[in-house]
């Protein structure tokens, strides 16, 4: 039986590329970084909330913003 490619998210208007969380967790792992459980969490809260990136981001920078 033959082996089915895997079709590759790109965007048909940009023509970027779109990967995933555990895609990019193993790309980031390949450069030595590895997400905390406190982003782990962040993540998934913006998920949850259905935040778009830009929010997504503020939360991010709010996070490590010093008071």
């Amino acid at each position: 039986m033959a082996k089915q490619k895997k079709r590759v998210a790109k965007s048909p208007k940009t023509g970027s590329f779109v990967i995933g969380n555990a895609g990019f967790g193993k790309i980031s792992a390949v450069e030595g970084i590895r997400m905390t459980a406190a982003m782990k969490k962040r993540a998934g809260d913006a998920r949850a909330k259905g935040l778009t990136a830009e929010e997504h981001r503020r939360e991010i920078i709010r996070s490590y913003r010093k008071d």
